[in-house]
């Protein structure tokens, strides 16, 4: 499948957003507790492993190209990484995964901020909607640090996400990403580090095989957007984005037993549905 037309871009954008909450479940697999870091740290390595061989097909001259921007990114995913594992690991899977989606909301915002661009009265109740809707599934009267980790993880994507646009063109999707990856690595080599001085938590191999697996379904993920997105607009294609929340309460469903109540169903719908309307009213008005 290869994502030339519309009907095979959303059937790769419902297989991807599956295989991202999959990357999911094998964190909140890992339990509370885990050594974060070395987490991190291993997931980094294994990617660069992952993405290493796929260097043969570019140019090494232009990675040193935006070097400032990819450091930046390189540090926020590095801080996404972490949030979504606390997130994860403490807060059931849907709800997680409900939070994760007000980074597209926030993205419109530092849009704005960051590049003037126009907010319609569309997009302005989105992200007032989005905003209200995280307040109503994380209840701020039972606020602790999984539901801040979540806010602090879609802060860090949208960040990521608005900085993309300020990376050399001439750099393909996998260069950005092994660039990442690679600037990834020393960051989080001193924060593992760092862990294990203060916290002695031991080496556990174990977890080599829930970071290669995550980074692995991640990759995969990333990959079925870029064949998604190559030839298809995206503004046809991008509400099958939002099919990630119903695989993340099916699945939370089935293998961990949680049942979401009347506040998830509610605040989710306020993140969920202007983000639909949004892309569906882009579809209608802007030729592709």
């Amino acid at each position: 499948m290869t994502g030339h037309t519309l009907r095979s871009a959303i059937i790769l954008l419902i297989v991807g957003n599956a295989l991202a909450v999959l990357s999911d479940v094998v964190i909140k697999i890992m339990g509370a507790g885990v050594p974060v870091f070395q987490f991190m740290f291993l997931r980094t390595v294994l990617t660069v492993g992952v993405l290493l061989p796929f260097s043969r097909h570019f140019s090494w001259r232009s990675l040193p190209q935006g070097f400032g921007i990819h450091l930046i990114r390189a540090a926020l995913s590095l801080l996404g990484v972490f949030c979504m594992v606390i997130a994860l690991t403490t807060l059931p899977l849907a709800t997680a995964n409900a939070v994760f989606y007000l980074a597209p909301l926030l993205v419109m915002l530092f849009a704005w901020l960051g590049f003037k661009e126009r907010l319609t009265l569309l997009s302005i109740s989105a992200v007032a909607s989005g905003l209200i809707g995280t307040l109503v599934i994380l209840q701020p009267l039972n606020f602790g640090w999984g539901a801040l980790a979540a806010l602090g993880g879609a802060l860090s994507m949208a960040l990521n996400s608005v900085l993309v646009r300020l990376l050399p063109d001439n750099q393909t999707s996998v260069q950005q990403l092994l660039i990442n990856a690679l600037l990834m690595l020393p960051l989080s080599a001193i924060f593992f580090g760092i862990e294990w001085q203060l916290t002695a938590p031991g080496f556990r191999p174990d977890l080599a095989i829930f970071a290669l697996t995550s980074g692995v379904l991640i990759i995969c993920y990333n990959w079925t957007v870029l064949l998604a997105y190559r030839h298809v607009a995206a503004n046809a294609v991008t509400s099958a984005e939002y099919t990630g929340l119903i695989w993340a309460i099916l699945i939370g469903w089935l293998a961990f037993a949680e049942t979401p109540g009347l506040g998830f169903l509610l605040g989710s719908a306020m993140i969920v549905v202007p983000l639909v309307a949004l892309s569906f009213r882009q579809h209608k008005y802007q030729p592709y």
